[in-house]
């Protein structure tokens, strides 16, 4: 098996996105890692999505052996960063802590429930219907993210947004890999249990999960530590 199999490359490109936006934006570097680092744990959850969603190659076939892999959790910790920043990468903004009467404001009573709906969300759906994972994932994060609009109306615009950016450049980047590996699609979604739609060569649910994800991940980071938005007005 080549050391550098496609999954490495895609997790990898992924890091590399990061790293970019990471030494360009200093001002979000610290927010950025955070969320990365809680993000990266997710990856344990590959064994969830494959063989069912799709059976890519793995370090040390790992993938196959075990049902975890080490690609899982960089692609986890690249996106993770990414989904949360991406809306500073092109809006001036800057973070200032909630009040103590805004924190517990009628609305924001329901925290606890806005930042568990995805995994309250995401176990029934996976457990008790015949949904492809990659589905269940992506009902639990669109819901997460309208619930935290519900909760934090203030991040809606962060939280839209957000999502439709995060989709763009994993689009971008999807139609990027392609070119260099125009049949891993073919060879590793499981297109025949999902929808088998291909946008420009991209399978559909990897571009709702995309859009799901930025959703629910654009605003994790002022919801969960208390934070706003303020503008950065230029003199």
């Amino acid at each position: 098996m080549a050391i550098m199999n496609e999954w490495l490359v895609f997790s990898l490109i992924l890091l590399g996105i990061w790293l970019i936006i990471f030494l360009l934006k200093k001002s979000i570097r610290k927010k950025m890692f955070l969320v990365s680092l809680f993000t990266m744990p997710f990856g344990l959850t590959e064994p969830l999505f494959v063989p069912e969603y799709w059976d890519p190659p793995s370090l040390f076939n790992l993938a196959a052996n075990t049902g975890f892999d080490i690609e899982s959790l960089i692609f986890s910790f690249a996106i993770g960063g990414i989904g949360a920043v991406i809306y500073e990468a092109f809006f001036k903004i800057r973070h200032e802590k909630m009040s103590k009467k805004e924190m517990y404001g009628r609305k924001h009573k329901f925290h606890f429930w806005a930042l568990f709906s995805p995994i309250i969300i995401f176990l029934p759906l996976l457990f008790l219907t015949d949904l492809n994972p990659i589905y269940s994932a992506s009902i639990a994060m669109f819901i997460g993210g309208v619930v935290a609009t519900l909760c934090r109306p203030d991040l809606k615009k962060k939280v839209f947004v957000g999502g439709i950016l995060f989709l763009i450049l994993y689009f971008l980047f999807f139609l990027i890999f392609n070119l260099f590996y125009p049949n891993a699609v073919y060879n590793y979604w499981n297109l025949s249990a999902i929808s088998g739609i291909l946008v420009l060569g991209v399978p559909l649910e990897e571009l709702i999960f995309a859009f799901t994800f930025g959703l629910m991940w654009s605003s994790v980071y002022e919801h969960i530590l208390g934070y706003k938005l303020k503008k950065v007005i230029r003199k």
